[in-house]
């Protein structure tokens, strides 16, 4: 399966690196995770609901990692605190 990361999750990326490198090695460690997962495995990640419901989450701490997949390929979108997480502005 494919892999993309958005430019917001690698900006996101790049801040924890420099601030928390324990939690950007969890959120590594959980994207290898999930892009180890194949078509039918994958789907237990659970789905946003209303409106988002094309997107998967997992937490992390306090945190939330939004992807989702289209066509194919695996679209790792955003990393945001629990409270952003849910609001339609992906």
């Amino acid at each position: 399966m494919k892999i993309t990361i958005s430019n917001e999750l690698n900006q996101t990326m790049a801040k924890l690196k420099k601030g928390d490198i324990a939690l950007f090695r969890r959120v590594q460690k959980k994207i290898n995770q999930i892009s180890d997962c194949d078509g039918t495995t994958i789907h237990h990640f659970k789905n946003l609901r209303r409106g988002m419901s094309d997107y998967k989450r997992v937490h992390i701490g306090h945190f939330v990692l939004l992807f989702r997949i289209e066509k194919g390929v695996l679209i790792f979108d955003r990393f945001v605190h629990h409270k952003e997480a849910y609001r339609k502005s992906v």
